[in-house]
């Protein structure tokens, strides 16, 4: 049985590239070949390629009280769906040339809900919908006090408003299960602090 990865990217030959749009994000059109599993060349095809940049997102979470911060902010690409398209949230923000993951978290959670990290641990790394777009987010947990957390935040230069939401461990547990938390940094974080929960109540404190 074959080993996974055995092509990377310079088994891929961009014939011909090109850019259709260019707005607050850009659209590229790729004509390309690459190898197949059977040994064969893939005939030429196109694709279109979404350029978005790099995305940092952070979950929230007081250890001592048990406690998430969540926002509220509204998301077109949820328009059409049998749902609000107002959807609850990790803090997040796209990284910016120079700075780390970790300045982008601060800088957001400054931004977005008025908190600061004392800690950050890393989650993961993951591609966002890699059949269509650049995009790669870098998932972290911060640690903050919720005591005076929640209210309204965001930047009107940016069209941002956004509300803070302080809810329970359990409770944004639950909202993964029922369906109210569907987007996929919330869900990843969320279900890592469902499996990390005891390890930081007991090391974060």
């Amino acid at each position: 049985m074959a080993e996974p990865f055995q092509f990377q990217s310079s088994d891929v030959t961009i014939e011909k590239r090109e850019t259709v749009f260019q707005g607050f994000f850009r659209m590229d059109k790729l004509w390309l070949v690459h190898p197949r599993f059977d040994g064969r060349n893939m005939p030429q095809f196109t694709r279109e390629l979404f350029l978005r940049g790099d995305a940092t997102c952070v979950l929230p979470y007081d250890p001592d009280r048990d406690e998430v911060v969540l926002l509220e902010q509204f998301r077109l690409g949820a328009i059409g769906r049998d749902q609000s398209p107002w959807l609850l949230e990790l803090v997040a923000g796209m990284n910016e040339n120079g700075e780390s993951s970790e300045d982008v978290a601060q800088r957001e959670g400054q931004e977005e809900a008025g908190l600061s990290f004392s800690k950050l641990e890393k989650i993961c790394d993951y591609l966002v919908s890699p059949g269509g777009t650049t995009e790669m987010v870098y998932l972290y947990c911060g640690k903050v006090s919720t005591e005076s957390a929640g209210g309204l935040y965001g930047l009107e230069d940016e069209h941002e408003d956004i509300r803070a939401h302080v809810v329970s461990a359990d409770e944004a547990i639950a909202m993964i299960s029922d369906g109210r938390i569907n987007n996929a940094a919330a869900i990843i974080a969320i279900q890592w602090l469902q499996l990390n929960r005891t390890r930081l109540r007991a090391g974060w404190q």
